[in-house]
């Protein structure tokens, strides 16, 4: 089991690489993580929630936090409506709405009940609308993005045995042909 670990942590830390060194990232924003420890282990997602493997998903989130100022904020499993754990700073600094819930493995997932049990002072909310994310076994964090998510191609596409999906947020372009998309010092009136 330990060359599983060992494996599990590099891969982490290639993905952690991979976003802290392009220039994806804004310090303060929020980044979503789902999370399926099942799936990492290579098993049915929902299924074998592993603390252990949860945590090393937390530690390499906080390397990610250390090195980029990113604002770690976990998803729930599906039997919590994917809601999502934060710390209660974030919470009031985006003026979201607190739930009563508390995560367990069984209803939340063992990573949300992790970072749970792990973050100062945890809350959780419904909904949020993140700059950038993680999607580690196929948790469907879609939701919670900012439109238009714009998938990235790292070169680590897997931690364990999870499919890993990254995804950063662009502005809408809007305006059609006529429109202009980057600043221009010239004429700006419209004809």
């Amino acid at each position: 089991m330990t060359s599983f670990y060992e494996s599990l942590k590099a891969e982490l830390s290639e993905i952690v690489q991979e976003w802290s060194t392009g220039e994806y990232l804004r310090e303060a924003l929020p980044f979503v993580i789902g999370c399926s420890t099942s799936e990492i282990a290579g098993e049915r997602i929902g299924t074998s929630g592993s603390e252990a493997i949860a945590e090393e998903v937390f530690m390499s989130v906080k390397d990610l936090q250390a090195k980029t100022g990113i604002v770690p904020v976990f998803q729930c499993c599906e039997h919590l409506n994917r809601a999502l754990v934060m710390e209660r700073e974030v919470m009031e600094r985006l003026q979201l709405e607190e739930v009563s819930v508390v995560p367990v493995k069984t209803a939340g997932g063992a990573m949300a009940t992790y970072a749970f049990q792990h973050f100062q002072n945890p809350v959780v909310v419904e909904t949020i609308q993140a700059h950038a994310g993680m999607d580690i076994g196929e948790t469907m964090i879609g939701m919670h993005l900012k439109h238009v998510a714009v998938p990235l191609r790292f070169k680590q596409r897997f931690v364990g045995k999870a499919r890993v999906t990254t995804a950063i947020t662009r502005p809408k372009l809007i305006g059609g042909q006529r429109a202009q998309y980057e600043r221009i010092q010239a004429n700006t009136s419209c004809k």
